[in-house]
This record gives C-alpha cells, structure tokens and sequence, in this order.
C-alpha cells in the first residue's frame, strides 16, 4: 500500500501558496512540495494530490491518499471530477 499525504494552502485567495506531499511506501518516503505567487487555496488542494499521483513510478499498487481538503474528498467521492474531466476541465476555476 502506497500512502500519499497531502496539503495545501494559499495566503489570500488568489495569494501566495503552496502545496506539500509526502509519500511512503513500506520503508521508502518522497516529499514534494512547489510554491506559487498567484494561486487558490483550492487548486493547492488539488495540485497537491496530482502531483503524489504524479511522482508513483510503478502501476498496480494499491494507493491511499489522505487529504485534509473537503474539496478535494468531495470532488472524488461527489464525482464532480469526472463532469471536470469529461469537459477537459474547461471553465473549471481552481
């Protein structure tokens, strides 16, 4: 099982912010993180959680992320990223 912590923020909103990853599988850890000028606290959230996703080099193992964002866990569990995807997430304001 691969875990993936994940965090974001943003001072103001757009502000500055960042996002920060960690992830661990058995006794192996990754941390990421980036900073932005311009940004939400939303797309942070969400940024966060592509790139854990991002940073996985082996397919088949079984993930789970942990995120603080009821944004974030409402868009998977709401199913409102699939409508994102299915429109390329155009005019999706992060």
């Amino acid at each position: 099982m691969i875990k993936i912590y994940t965090d974001g923020a943003s001072k103001g909103n757009p502000g500055n912010g960042g996002y920060g990853v960690i992830l661990l599988y058995k006794n192996m850890r990754k941390e990421l993180s980036e900073g932005f000028r311009l940004t939400t606290n939303n797309r942070m959230e969400l940024l966060a959680v592509i790139s854990g996703l991002e940073a996985l080099k082996v397919e088949g193992l079984p993930i789970t992320i942990y995120s603080d964002s009821k944004y974030v866990v409402d868009s998977v569990q709401k199913g409102w990223i699939w409508g994102w995807q299915k429109k390329g997430f155009k005019d999706k304001k992060m």
